[in-house]
């Protein structure tokens, strides 16, 4: 599934655990927002998808 491979890639680049993305996004309110994106986070580059969860952690809000 490519919302397990986006969160664990994401914790790896981060060096955290994809358990504490996954608490993070939560805390935002923000989970199903990120598995919603599907389309978009798997037809773009990677490093895009990961600025936006960058963002919806540290505000609540998309990079875009």
């Amino acid at each position: 599934m490519f919302f397990t491979y986006l969160l664990e890639s994401y914790a790896q680049s981060r060096h955290t655990r994809a358990a504490d993305v996954l608490a993070a996004l939560d805390a935002q309110g923000r989970t199903e927002f990120v598995y919603n994106m599907y389309e978009m986070y798997h037809s773009e580059a990677i490093e895009n998808a990961f600025r936006d969860i960058d963002s919806l952690i540290a505000t609540g809000e998309p990079g875009w």
